[in-house]
C-alpha cells in the first residue's frame, strides 16, 4: 500500500502543472491542496501535530481503514512536504494516571 500511496502523490505532483518536476518536488505541495488530498483521496485523518521549530510544524495523518500513516512537515510559507509514510499504524493506549 505504501508504494501505491507514493505513486499517487507522484502522479498528483507531476499532473498538477509542475513543468520540469524533480524528485525533490514530488512530495511537496501547497499545504491546503495536500491536506485536501489526504482527506478526500486517501481518507486520512490528522492524529496529532507538534512544532519542529519556529517555521515548521509536523503532523501525523492516519488512514484508519488501511492503517497507512503519513508524516507531513508544513512550513510558514504555505508549503507542506511528505517526509515519511508507512503501513500498519497501531495506536497505543496511554497508561492510566496512578494519582
Amino acid at each position: 500500500m505504501r508504494s501505491l500511496l507514493a505513486l499517487t502523490f507522484c502522479a498528483l505532483a507531476i499532473g498538477s502543472g509542475s513543468e520540469g518536476a524533480t524528485i525533490s518536488d514530488l512530495f511537496c505541495d501547497d499545504s491546503a491542496r495536500l491536506e485536501k488530498q489526504l482527506l478526500t483521496i486517501h481518507g486520512a485523518q490528522k492524529l496529532g501535530r507538534g512544532m519542529r521549530g519556529p517555521d515548521a510544524l509536523l503532523e501525523v495523518w492516519i488512514a484508519p481503514n488501511s492503517g497507512d500513516w503519513t508524516l507531513v512537515q508544513s512550513y510558514a510559507n504555505g508549503t507542506s512536504c511528505i517526509v515519511a509514510m508507512g503501513e500498519h499504524w497501531e495506536e497505543i493506549a496511554s497508561k492510566a494516571d496512578p494519582a
